[in-house]
């Protein structure tokens, strides 16, 4: 497939709708979980568009799923809408959503003549709360062949999404618990919470000096209290970031380790409770984004070698250990800041925003229809989806 045009001219149709939908979206931020009206603007878009519509899906008040056409082929494109708390939108998701949107509607007429089943897959709580790995547990990914999205970034060009991936990440809670004491009438006969996690802290940030490059730490202290009573009670939150599975258990028992020792030094009990799931490194699928590539080139944008090890994590990572997908990470031009930033919602915002919003939009559409329609690929994709379900 060498031509967009009939995807163009069905996008451009409701171009107008998506546009409007994505700067609500970005106007009216909802965080994790709570992102409401986010699904509510989504599935009336899809619905007025003849999708069949499962709002609070899988016991998720948040999520859904629009499915159009009863092809052999299932396609699933992911839509992400929640925000970051103080922030906004600076992660862009108010224009991942546009572009999945956009897509679904470029398709909409096509998909009896391809042989698909397209699902929109609505995902709440990317940011925190692994949203993703919610539906897979719910089953809500069984049966899909394959996946996409497009993710905007502060580097300006468009590159080889071939070769990208994205870090593993997991997330706890550590609480110590030590003995409350009057802190200037009697403080020895107290066990000062506080020390405890002040001990993980400067453990962990030893800790640092040799782990491997990929691999982050971060702890934040929890605690709070006043001057004249021992701490009884003091929490951290932590996580840690890896390449590979295997590396991040590694630096998971490191970490934990240091929790450990820190309860020891200062005789309090330790309890540590994971707080979300863990996101899984991201798979790029070679079909897929061979077809992106060629997809993007052809909207005039083109590549820029590759962006490699992206210093982040999505659950969309879970979602291509367990079924083939894409999601490239594209430059909005110009733009500057990064990730999580004042300054990079802003240019979630703009015309250069939008305008690649757009061609993400037409991009996937394209991906899906040059999967499906080419008998190679279309048969590669569905060998390895079988692979993949089969673990």
């Amino acid at each position: 497939m060498t031509d967009d045009a009939d995807l163009l001219a069905a996008y451009s149709a409701r171009r107008g709708e998506v546009h409007a939908l994505a700067r609500a979206l970005h106007a009216d931020p909802e965080t994790a979980f709570e992102e409401h009206r986010a699904h509510d603007r989504c599935a009336d878009l899809l619905e007025s568009a003849g999708f069949t519509l499962e709002r609070g899906l899988a016991e998720l008040p948040t999520a859904f799923r629009a499915t159009l056409g009863t092809g052999s082929l299932v396609a699933s494109l992911c839509v992400e809408y929640d925000a970051l708390p103080g922030i906004g939108h600076g992660c862009g998701h108010n224009l991942i959503a546009g572009a999945s949107l956009g897509a679904a509607l470029a398709l909409a007429d096509r998909l009896a003549d391809l042989d698909v089943t397209l699902q929109v897959i609505g995902t709440p709580a990317e940011e925190h709360g692994g949203g993703k790995q919610l539906l897979i547990d719910r089953g809500v990914f069984d049966g899909v062949h394959l996946s996409l999205m497009s993710h905007p970034t502060p580097h300006t060009d468009t590159y080889d999404v071939l070769g990208s991936t994205s870090q593993a990440v997991g997330r706890w809670r550590a609480t110590f618990t030590g003995r409350g004491a009057h802190a200037a009438a009697n403080p020895a006969d107290g066990i000062n919470a506080n020390d405890a996690a002040v001990v993980a802290q400067v453990a962990a940030g030893l800790l640092r000096q040799r782990i491997r490059d990929g691999q982050r730490l971060a702890l934040v202290p929890q605690q709070s209290g006043v001057t004249n009573i021992v701490p009884e009670t003091a929490a951290v939150d932590a996580e840690c970031r890896a390449l590979t599975m295997p590396e991040f258990e590694t630096l998971r028992r490191q970490l934990f380790a240091c929790f450990e020792g820190a309860a020891l030094a200062t005789g309090t009990s330790l309890e540590i409770a994971t707080t979300e799931p863990v996101y899984e490194p991201l798979l790029q699928d070679e079909v897929l984004g061979a077809a992106w590539n060629a997809a993007m080139r052809r909207r005039g944008r083109p590549l820029n070698g590759s962006l490699g090890i992206m210093a982040a994590s999505t659950d969309m990572g879970n979602v291509s250990q367990r079924v083939p997908s894409l999601h490239p990470f594209v430059g909005i031009t110009g733009a500057g800041g990064a990730l999580h930033t004042r300054e990079f919602a802003e240019h979630a915002d703009s015309v250069e925003g939008y305008r690649l919003m757009d061609d993400a939009a037409i991009a996937m559409a394209a991906v899906i229809r040059e999967v499906a329609a080419t008998a190679g690929s279309r048969a590669a994709l569905l060998a390895r989806a079988r692979r993949l379900a089969a673990g």
